[in-house]
């Protein structure tokens, strides 16, 4: 019998495969590429992410065979760089990453300068002959590995033991920021670390390198499952399929914090903001790379790095050019440069909000980097969503009262929140609310995901802050350097403004800046680039995307943003506006069908006048008209509001009668008049209220048969109930009004040159019955308008799909149907009997906490379920009928997974609100692109 192949957990840079992010990680495959096209990386090797899920799969222990294949690729280390791991003539120092297949800025845990002990130091000092130096790297070592390694963190994010004594010691010798504290300081701060250390562990720092090495392996690995990144892996639906396990890089150290001539930096091959093709990010002399991403410094912007060190600023133009040319991608990259010599520390695919990358896709497809299909991928659609951001009006004469550094743009205002505890709660219960910190830290992600914006008074454009709010779209200002936040008081201060926890403010990401109070916005507009982009998606997409639009205005929307027709015009929603209102109570409460029909009379020419202009704005386009769907008791008042009225004008009459029967002789002022009322003031309230209302005696008889009637029409489950084509069945009227609306918008359309391209659509059908029934009626309106009007009016005739039964009997519905809409939100109530209110207030999130479905089913389309209904009425539909065209017009229509699947299934056009339909056209191009590729398929669910 053969023996089992061992498994290998460790690869050297120069041996690991740069494209297997899944096995090596995004961090520890950028470092194995750099090496292998001959960048300047320091030696190193990284640990799989394998080895990490077996560490969990087998309790929380090292797999067999790990820590000798560490040993072994540390020795090749020391061989490498002739330095010995705890050999304290030539310490051999590293540092100990995290890195997982995708990208999660600053959610899982590193650790730098590991190998320090007092013995090392000591070694350190003499050899490079800067005690500052060698202190400052021991504290950040025993800080992070008491952090990370040792477990050491704070109840509360503003509760940091190790900040704290830094700022004592900081205070203590008059130092504001950490480069003014001297030698001497910073070895106070290692000995209060240290000691820090054995009080909360009940042990002493281990001096051992190796135990060092062991147990900050042992922390990245436990930090794939620490809180943070756990919520943002399911904020960003980030699967065990996408990205499972971290890995760990273990990687010799080189210092940014050896003086004037070393720094450190994090750059971008573009600008992230902007899409500009120019070297973009921040560095800091004589600091470490937690510097600028921690905001702990406000750092330099890279450009300036042309004055301070012209030749590395030369060569790294020179890196960023060989990096997008062998990465065909923007990469944000990190680098150390130790006196006068620079190192490639990290490279991966630049986050960046949707204006930079719809314009790098359309760039760097002309630089010949990419192909058209290559730039469409690049923006994944809901990314489309930020250019529906507000900004500032640039007329509003408004001065700010302070200016930061435009860290991710948009604009947004809301209650200032300093804790990112309270802005959660604050935010899940529906407060506006802007997340302003010092700085922000991966442990402050909750707070984000509520947030409208995020204010910082630290970082620069890489900070935290920065990175995080511009890859959820979110505006950040940050770096704003007068803004004094003081957490104990709840309150910030620039200048002699205070600001309190729960006012008001307005950050403008854009610019930087942030103003007191509300401040003018405008809705923003698209960049020209996404012209380009939508042509290239439609040109790859198979899919259609229509607009569900109900007035003329929502129409030109639609229109302005591509939509090849419209899916879904909701007639119901143009009979509640406050003339109409009325006459729609009217037709509804009529004793008689030749009253209902002179009220429908009545009602006719106001729908006709909208349909006339909604066909006129798409013009050339098909207009699927639905046809009265809601129950019609939504029209009316309710049972209880009647009741509480009704009584209040019994009430208000048996007043009058006593005040009519008072003497002639009593006047208001006569304390007797109060046996009869209960003040004068009652009686004038009440009478100015019901007379604005029209509620006087007359009127009491008619709110008494309007009560009637609401109680007839009353029902116990009415979206079970009398609506849609039952309703039309119910009250033809109604539907026969509305089918000559539509009829007579065409022919007038018509007799306009317009082309006009109706569809009807009946909902809630479930049988083919009833579409049998409704046929005969529209066909005869339909003779009769054409006649009257001397015009030929093509049209359809087909049905929404919204009920389970209309699935299964899709192949015999076909046959008098011309077209098949899926009415997902009602499809969704109905396949897994929940009623969308209900379940999304009280059990549905419990379900997705606890796993017993993976997404909110009225969110996310159900393949498995709803889906399967969908996919076996597209094929019964299409076997009696081969040319059957089907969309969807649910909500669910611009959502891009929902959008891949009806592609799947062979769906015509999807449909969706006019601000989605850019979302829906990227969208339908991917899905295109990945099945030419080979990709997609059916999600999983639960």
């Amino acid at each position: 019998m053969a023996k089992a192949t061992k498994k290998r957990y460790c690869y050297a840079f120069e041996e690991g495969d740069g494209t297997n992010k899944k096995l090596l990680g995004g961090k520890g495959a950028g470092l194995c590429s750099m090496t292998q096209i001959g960048l300047p990386v320091p030696p190193g090797f990284c640990i799989t992410t394998e080895a990490n899920l077996d560490y969990f799969a087998q309790g929380s222990h090292f797999p067999e065979g790990l820590m000798d294949e560490v040993h072994d690729y540390m020795s090749a280390l020391e061989a490498k760089t002739g330095k010995g791991f705890g050999d304290p003539t030539k310490p051999l120092l590293i540092s100990v990453r995290s890195g997982s297949a995708l990208s999660m800025p600053g959610m899982m845990d590193t650790i730098l300068n590991l190998g320090l002990n007092d013995e090392t130091a000591k070694s350190m000092i003499e050899l490079t002959q800067n005690e500052r130096f060698v202190n400052d790297a021991y504290r950040r070592f025993l800080q992070l590995f008491g952090k990370i390694g040792l477990g050491i963190v704070p109840e509360k994010p503003d509760e940091d033991k190790f900040d704290e004594i830094f700022e004592e010691v900081k205070k203590k010798h008059d130092a504001k920021v950490d480069t003014e504290l001297t030698a001497e300081a910073m070895g106070e701060v290692c000995e209060r670390f240290k000691d820090l250390i054995k009080k909360q562990t009940g042990r002493p720092f281990p001096q051992d390198p190796w135990a060092q090495l062991v147990i900050s392996i042992e922390g990245v690995f436990k930090s794939w499952m620490g809180k943070r990144a756990v919520d943002y892996r399911r904020q960003f639906n980030i699967t065990p399929e996408m990205a499972n396990g971290t890995a760990v890089n273990i990687c010799t150290m080189v210092f940014g914090n050896m003086g004037n001539d070393s720094a450190t930096g994090v750059g971008f091959t573009r600008d992230p903001g902007n899409g500009d093709n120019v070297l973009y990010g921040d560095y800091l002399i004589n600091a470490q790379g937690e510097d600028v991403v921690a905001g702990i410094r406000t750092p330099r912007p890279l450009r300036e790095l042309r004055t301070d060190m012209p030749g590395l600023y030369r060569e790294l133009e020179k890196l960023r050019s060989i990096l997008e040319k062998h990465y065909r991608e923007v990469q944000d990259f990190e680098f150390t440069i130790e006196r006068g010599k620079l190192y490639m520390l990290q490279t991966r695919n630049g986050k960046m909000n949707a204006w930079a990358l719809t314009k790098t896709s359309v760039d760097m497809y002309k630089e010949g980097l990419i192909s058209e299909e290559e730039a469409l991928l690049r923006i994944e659609p809901d990314m489309l969503e930020q250019f529906l951001h507000r900004r500032i009006d640039p007329d509003a004469k408004i001065e700010p009262l302070a200016v930061g550094i435009s860290a991710s743009p948009g604009a947004a205002t809301g209650k200032v929140v300093f804790d990112a505890d309270r802005a959660e709660r604050l935010g899940n219960a529906g407060e506006k609310i802007i997340l302003t910190r010092i700085e922000t830290k991966p442990e402050d992600i909750h707070g984000f995901f509520v947030a409208q914006g995020i204010l910082t008074s630290r970082g620069g454009k890489t900070s935290h802050a920065a990175v995080v709010a511009r890859g959820m779209g979110k505006p950040c200002v940050s770096g704003v350097e007068g803004l004094d936040i003081n957490y104990e008081l709840k309150e910030a201060r620039v200048g002699g403004i205070v600001i309190k926890e729960g006012e008001i403010i307005t950050i403008d990401g854009t610019a930087g800046s942030f103003y007191l109070g509300a401040v003018p916005m405008l809705d923003p507009e698209l960049p020209k680039d996404l012209a380009t982009l939508m042509e290239w998606a439609d040109k790859a997409a198979k899919l259609e995307v229509w607009a569900n639009a109900d007035t003329p205005d929502m129409a030109i929307k639609a229109v302005h943003h591509g939509a090849k027709g419209i899916g879904l015009c909701r007639t119901e929603r143009m009979f509640n506006e406050a003339e109409r209102l009325p006459m729609m109570r009217n037709m509804i409460l009529a004793d008689s069908p030749e009253e209902r029909k002179r009220w429908a009379d009545k009602l006719m020419p106001m729908q006709r006048s909208d349909f006339v202009e909604i066909f006129r704005t798409m013009d050339g386009l098909p207009v699927t008209i639905r046809l009265l769907d809601p129950p019609l008791h939504e029209f009316l008042p309710s049972i209880e509001e009647l009741v509480n009225e009704v009584s209040r004008i019994k009430e208000f009459n048996q007043i009058l009668n006593a005040l009519e029967q008072l003497p002639g002789t009593m006047t208001i002022m006569d304390p007797e008049l109060y046996k009869y009322v209960p003040s004068i003031e009652t009686v004038a309230r009440e009478f100015s209220e019901f007379k604005a209302k029209g509620l006087d005696q007359k009127l009491l008889a008619q709110k008494e048969k309007v009560l009637r009637r609401v109680r007839v029409l009353y029902e116990y489950n009415p979206m079970l109930g009398n609506r849609g084509v039952r309703c039309g069945i119910s009250f033809p009227e109604i539907y026969d009004m509305q089918i000559q609306a539509i009829f007579e918008a065409a022919a007038i359309a018509l007799r306009e040159k317009v082309d006009v391209r109706p569809e009807i659509m009946v909902p809630n059908v479930c049988t083919l019955q009833e579409l049998v029934w409704v046929q005969p009626r529209v066909e005869k309106i339909h003779k009769e308008v054409e006649k009257r009007y001397h015009v030929k009016i093509k049209y359809k005739f087909g049905t929404m799909v919204e009920i389970a039964r209309a699935c299964v009997r899709a192949e015999r519905i076909a046959e008098v149907a011309e077209f098949f809409s899926f009415g997902t939100n009602d499809l969704t109530q109905g396949t897994f009997s929940f009623s969308r209110e209900d379940a999304e207030n009280k059990f549905l999130p419990i379900y997705n906490t606890e796993g017993i479905l993976r997404h909110n089913p009225f969110e996310i389309l159900d393949e498995l379920g709803v889906g399967f209904l969908m996919d076996y009425a597209v094929k019964a539909g299409r076997k009696t009928r081969p040319d059957l065209k089907i969309g969807i017009c649910g909500e669910h229509g611009g959502q891009p997974q929902a959008v891949e699947f009806c592609h799947r299934i062979g769906l015509n056009y999807v449909s969706c609100s006019p601000m989605r339909i850019p979302i829906a056209r990227m969208a339908a191009a991917h899905a295109a692109i990945k099945e030419k590729k080979g990709g997609g398929g059916r999600s999983k669910a639960l």
